[in-house]
C-alpha cells in the first residue's frame, strides 16, 4: 500500500525523549479539530503520525485511548462515564456562571453541548465564574490531568458521586481553553467522532516508531495477541518497535479471534485448503475465549468483552473440566434443552446477556460449551503451532461430560463426505460447519480473516447463496405510513485494505412496526453532521451515521449498480455491486464494524453466482 502524502521521518528522531513528562491537552484538542475536517484516510494517518511524534512516551497510551474515545480496552471493564445531558448542563452552568435554563435553551437551539461550552469559554465566561470569587486562576490542562479526571469520573460510584463528578467536570471546563472545552464535553457525552479506526492507529504507530508502513504487520500481530492499543503504543514508544515481536498471549488479556472466509461449494472449499482438512460443527451460539489461571476463570466474547458474570455456570465448567493449571481455549457457548438434548437458537441464548437475574436465566436457559481450539497451555504459546498439534493439546487438557465437549469433527478429503457431514450438522441443530486447513501454514492467525478457516452454513442455500453482515452508515425518512420515521437504512461492506466502508444497498423491508418506531432512537447516538471519513458513498442519505450498528441481511441476488461504491470499477467500468431485494433479518450486536462482510467476499460471491448461471445455461 502506498502512502504518498505521509512524510516518513528518521527513526532516530523518534527515540529522543521529551523532557516534559506530560503533554498540553490543547495539542490533542487541535489535532481533534483537524481530524473532524478531514475525509481522506491518508491525510488522517499523516495527522495522527505527527501527533504521535509529538507525544511523550509516558503518556502515549492515554493519547491513544483518547483518540479511540475510550478510557481503555473494553475487556478491562472500566465503568462507563455515565454522564447524562442534565449533569453536563449543570457542570457547564457552574463552570461559566450561566443559568441552567440558558444552557438548556442554547442546547435546544445548537444541539451540541461541546460547541456551547466552547462559545461560553470564548466569551470569557471563566472570568465571571465561580473561580473568580475565590481568587483562583486557571491552570493549563495536560493530557494526564484530563485523562485521570475522566477515570475518576468513571469510577465515582454511590453516595456523593454526582457531586464529585460535577466538581471534576466543572473544574476541567474552568481551566479549559475554548477548543479544549469542546472536546472535553464531547468525550464525556460519548460523541467524539474522529473517523479513526484501529487500523489507522496501527498504520500511524508503524510509521511513527518504525519509520515505515512495512512495520504494520509486526505491530498488528502484537495487537492481535494483546488487544490493548494503548499498551502496544506504550511498548513501542518506550522499548522500540522490535520489542513487540516478542509479545505472547497472556492470561487475562483477550486475543483477537481468528476469522473465517465463506464458501458454499464443498469442492471449492477443499481446493482452497489444500485438499484435506478438519470439518467441525459450527454451532449457533456465542463464541467464547476462556482464560483459566488456577481457580480464576475469565470469559471473553468475540468482541473481547468480559462476559464472565453473564455465564457463571460456564466458568464453573471450565474450572472443573480443564485439567491444565493455565490455559486459553476457544469454544462456542450454546443454549440447549436439557429434557431433549436439542440445541436452541442463538436468539434464545442472547437472553443470557443481562446483568440481573443471571441465576434465574441459568435455570431457564441452560448452556453447554463446545471447545474447538487451544491458544495457550501452561506457558506454551500455541498460536504459532499447527492446527493438528493445537487440537491434540485441546483434547489432552479437556475432560468431556454433558456440559463440555470438543466440537464434533472429522478429517475429510472428499467433497461428498464434507457435504454429508454438513447435512448431519444441520440435522443436529448446528448452523453449518467450519472447514479448517491442516497444512504447514495452519497456525492460529489472531485477528486475521483468511483461507485457513472456511464457513459453510445452511443460510448459503438461499437464493443469494449467503446472508451477509453489513454496517448501517445512513438513513432515509419514509413516506405514507412511515412518514416522519427513519424507514430505510443505507448499508455498507468493509474494504479491509483501505479500512473504509463502501455502500452496498438500501434496506427498507424486514423491519417490524416496532423496529420502525424505535429506529431513530436506536441511531440517535450515532448521528453525525456529515459523511464519516471511513465511509465511501455516492448516495446522500437524509441522515449520516457513525458506522457502528451491524445487521444481517439477505437478498435475491448480487447485481451491478451505478449507484453503490462497493467494488466500484472492479467488475465493470462505472458500476459497483449491490444486493437486489435486500431484507433485514436481525441486528448483530455481537459483531463490530470490522467483523462484517468484506468487499472481497462480496466480489467472490458475485463471481460464484455468475458461474452457477453459466453452468445452468450450458
Amino acid at each position: 500500500m502506498l502512502w504518498p502524502e505521509i512524510i516518513v521521518y528518521g527513526v532516530g528522531a523518534l527515540a529522543k525523549e521529551k523532557a516534559d513528562a506530560d503533554m498540553p491537552f490543547i495539542e490533542i484538542a487541535r489535532a481533534f479539530d483537524e481530524m473532524e475536517k478531514i475525509t481522506s484516510r491518508i491525510a488522517l494517518t499523516q495527522l495522527l503520525v505527527n501527533l504521535i511524534r509529538r507525544t511523550p512516551p509516558n503518556v502515549i497510551n492515554k493519547v491513544v485511548y483518547l483518540i479511540q474515545g475510550k478510557l481503555g480496552p473494553d475487556w478491562k471493564d472500566i465503568p462507563e462515564l455515565g454522564i447524562g445531558e442534565k449533569l453536563l448542563v449543570q457542570a457547564i452552568s457552574l463552570a461559566y456562571n450561566k443559568k441552567e435554563q440558558d444552557v438548556v435553551n442554547a442546547y435546544n437551539s445548537e444541539g451540541d453541548l461541546g460547541k456551547i461550552s466552547e462559545k461560553y469559554s470564548q466569551e470569557g465566561g471563566k472570568k465571571g465564574g465561580l473561580m473568580s470569587f475565590i481568587g483562583a486562576e486557571s491552570v493549563a490542562l495536560t493530557v494526564r490531568r484530563v485523562f485521570d479526571s475522566f477515570l475518576k469520573i468513571a469510577y465515582s460510584q454511590g453516595e456523593g458521586s454526582r457531586d464529585l463528578k460535577l466538581k471534576l467536570i466543572s473544574g476541567l471546563l474552568r481551566d479549559a481553553k475554548p477548543l479544549e472545552a469542546r472536546y472535553i464535553v464531547r468525550f464525556l457525552e460519548g460523541r467524539l467522532r474522529l473517523g479513526i479506526g484501529d487500523a489507522t492507529i496501527l498504520d500511524a504507530l508503524s510509521i511513527s516508531y518504525g519509520g515505515s508502513i512495512n512495520y504494520r504487520e509486526v505491530v498488528e500481530r502484537a495487537y492481535n495477541l494483546r488487544a490493548d492499543l494503548g499498551e502496544i503504543a506504550s511498548i513501542v514508544a518506550n522499548e522500540g518497535i522490535e520489542s513487540v515481536k516478542g509479545i505472547k498471549p497472556e492470561i487475562g488479556i483477550p486475543i483477537r479471534p481468528m476469522l473465517a472466509e465463506r464458501l458454499s461449494d464443498p469442492k471449492e472449499i477443499l481446493e482452497k485448503i489444500g485438499g484435506k482438512g478438519f470439518v467441525e460443527y459450527k454451532y449457533d451460539g456465542e463464541r467464547g475465549q476462556f482464560h483459566k489461571d488456577g481457580e480464576s476463570i475469565k470469559i471473553y466474547s468475540r468482541r473481547l468483552e468480559n462476559i464472565t458474570n453473564m455465564y457463571p455456570d460456564v466458568a464453573e465448567y471450565i474450572k472443573r473440566n480443564i485439567k491444565a493449571e493455565k490455559a486459553i481455549l476457544e469454544g462456542e457457548i450454546v443454549a440447549y434443552d436439557p429434557d431433549t438434548g436439542e440445541l436452541r437458537p442463538f436468539q434464545e441464548l442472547m437472553h443470557r446477556r443481562r446483568k440481573y437475574d443471571v441465576h434465574r436465566m441459568m435455570k431457564e436457559i441452560p448452556v453447554k460449551v463446545f471447545l474447538f481450539d487451544a491458544l495457550l497451555v501452561g506457558d506454551d504459546d500455541l498460536t504459532n503451532k499447527l492446527l493438528p498439534y493445537r487440537r491434540k493439546m485441546l483434547e489432552e487438557v479437556s475432560q468431556e461430560d454433558e456440559k463440555i465437549n470438543i466440537a464434533k469433527y472429522i478429517e475429510v478429503e472428499n467433497p461428498d463426505e464434507l457435504w454429508g457431514f454438513f447435512l448431519e450438522a444441520i440435522a443436529e441443530g448446528a448452523e453449518g460447519v467450519m472447514v479448517k486447513a491442516l497444512h504447514g501454514e495452519s497456525v492460529y492467525r489472531a485477528g486475521i480473516r483468511g483461507w485457513l478457516w472456511i464457513k459453510l452454513k445452511r443460510d448459503y442455500k438461499s437464493e443469494m447463496t449467503d446472508t451477509v453482515d453489513l454496517v448501517a452508515v445512513g438513513g432515509f425518512y419514509g413516506r405514507g405510513r412511515r412518514g416522519g420515521k427513519v424507514g430505510t437504512l443505507l448499508f455498507a461492506a468493509y474494504d479491509k485494505e483501505l479500512d473504509v466502508f463502501r455502500t452496498v444497498c438500501k434496506v427498507g423491508s424486514g423491519f417490524t412496526d416496532e423496529d420502525l418506531d424505535k429506529m431513530y432512537d436506536l441511531f440517535k447516538p450515532f448521528i453525525i453532521e456529515r459523511r464519516h471519513p471511513r465511509v465511501d458513498s455516492n448516495i446522500e442519505p437524509d441522515l449520516w451515521f457513525e458506522p457502528v450498528k451491524v445487521a444481517e441481511i439477505i437478498g435475491a441476488e448480487l447485481t451491478l449498480s451505478p449507484l453503490h461504491s462497493c467494488c466500484f470499477n472492479k467488475i465493470r467500468e462505472g458500476a459497483g455491486l449491490s444486493i437486489r431485494f435486500p431484507r433485514f433479518l436481525r441486528w448483530r450486536d455481537d459483531k463490530g464494524p470490522e467483523d462484517i462482510t468484506t468487499e472481497e467476499e462480496l466480489m467472490e460471491m458475485y463471481k460464484r453466482q455468475l458461474r452457477r448461471i453459466e453452468e445452468k445455461q450450458v
